[in-house]
């Protein structure tokens, strides 16, 4: 695997209607490039229309899970889970509705012993609508034991 874009459900163990990703669109060093269109149905859009915060909160750990996924596949590993432990100085600059195509960016600032820290933002066109860092465990290929 090494074509982009790469379709996200071959990238993160995430299915409909929690996969809020479309594709891991380019990967350079540590930064992922994903793309993300907000749909009807998405469990995470409230009454107004609107994507949560908590929703795009989720598409910054969707999204470091599909770089992470990506990294798993080249070395012949399967998708491992992850999970979102911590929010850190983040801003919600504006929120998503049905039709917005996204582009999430992430990078991993630090890993240690399955945890990385990962600043990224969201994005529709020029627009951030929100930015920040999240802190994220990696369960190891071996499970939960390690």
């Amino acid at each position: 695997m090494s074509k982009f874009p790469v379709p996200a459900d071959q990238l993160v163990p995430h299915r409909p209607p929690m996969l809020l990703i479309d594709a891991l669109e380019s990967l350079e060093g540590d930064i992922g490039l994903v793309s993300a269109r907000i749909r009807e149905g998405n469990p995470l859009l409230e009454k107004d229309g609107l994507l949560a915060e908590a929703g795009l909160l989720e598409l910054l750990a969707q999204s470091y899970a599909a770089v992470q996924g990506y990294a798993d596949s080249l070395a012949e590993g399967p998708v491992r889970q992850g999970f979102l432990v911590g929010v850190r100085k983040m801003e919600f600059l504006a929120r998503p509705r049905v039709g917005d195509a996204l582009c999430i960016q992430v990078g991993a600032q630090a890993r240690l012993e399955g945890f990385a820290v990962v600043e990224g933002q969201v994005r529709r066109g020029d627009e951030v609508l929100a930015r920040g860092k999240i802190k994220l465990w990696i369960v190891p290929q071996e499970g939960f034991a390690n």
